[in-house]
């Protein structure tokens, strides 16, 4: 019997979530698909997609909810643990290489700017009449907001490990953690707010808004990650051997601040011309 604990797996009872979150998954990118493909005049709503994005969210939640039950039940056990932290490793490397993508182009054109004669004469850089941000008013303040945050998330996850499991510490560390989080975003947005450039028109644009804003929705999603670690905490979850959940939000945290650091070099400094 798989729940006797007589050995060290973890064997899977039979789930419809892989199933409910791939039908959920093409329903979202279909319906999405279709409705951004009519011009203005004949697009219809985004119904289709709106259900598939529902879908998903829900397949995410409840599919979670019961990994979180395994845990908490002892069905994680160390060889599990290893498991898992090996797949979230293999996640992490592959939204790097997601970023790299982002990175990869913005490095082309701020390198080999398009112009009316390329590829015989490049063109200038940044484009006639952008605008740029000045990285060391309120990019540099976010940078250092977030860094604070990873802080705070890596004191929460030293008080768990090896501070003989203090709550105290671990919950004023993914607060503070959490607050910082939301703290970037609204500045985040409030600085695509006063943006002197549209995504439209121009390269830089596209260039600046998909890096950044694909950053920061992983800033939102990291934020609630640690914000559902927190919810955890306070319910009990979570001891100094079997924390591979919280381990898993830290660790993405970091890869945000990581990836952040890159983009405040490369596009707010280096890319600024």
């Amino acid at each position: 019997m798989a729940h006797a604990k007589n050995h060290d797996y973890h064997i899977l009872p039979p789930s419809i979530w892989p199933f409910v979150g791939s039908v959920s998954a093409f329903l979202m990118l279909f319906g999405m698909v279709i409705w951004m493909n009519h011009g203005s005049a004949e697009r219809g709503t985004p119904f289709v997609g709106l259900i598939g994005l529902l879908g998903v969210l829900y397949t995410m939640y409840a599919w979670w909810s019961h990994v979180v039950h395994e845990a908490n039940t002892g069905d994680h056990t160390p060889v599990v643990r290893i498991g898992l932290r090996y797949g979230f490793i293999m996640f992490i490397m592959s939204e790097a290489m997601f970023f790299a993508a982002w990175f990869w182009t913005f490095f082309k054109h701020r390198m080999y700017p398009m112009g009316p004669m390329s590829p015989i004469q490049d063109g200038v850089w940044p484009p006639a009449g952008i605008e740029l941000f000045d990285p060391w008013h309120l990019p540099i303040i976010n940078t250092l907001i977030l860094l604070c945050s990873g802080a705070a998330a890596t004191w929460a996850h030293h008080a768990l490990v090896h501070d003989n499991n203090n709550r105290r510490d671990i919950k004023n560390g993914l607060i503070l953690a959490v607050a910082l989080g939301v703290m970037f975003s609204f500045f985040q947005v409030y600085e695509y707010a006063h943006a002197g450039f549209g995504f439209a028109g121009n390269i830089y644009g596209a260039t600046f808004f998909m890096a950044t804003g694909f950053h920061g929705f992983h800033v939102l999603i990291g934020s609630i990650f640690l914000l559902i670690c927190l919810i955890r905490v306070y319910k009990g979850h979570f001891t100094p051997e079997a924390h591979i959940g919280f381990e898993a939000a830290a660790w993405y945290w970091h890869f945000v601040d990581v990836v952040w650091l890159f983009l405040f070099a490369a596009v707010y400094v280096w890319g600024a011309g």
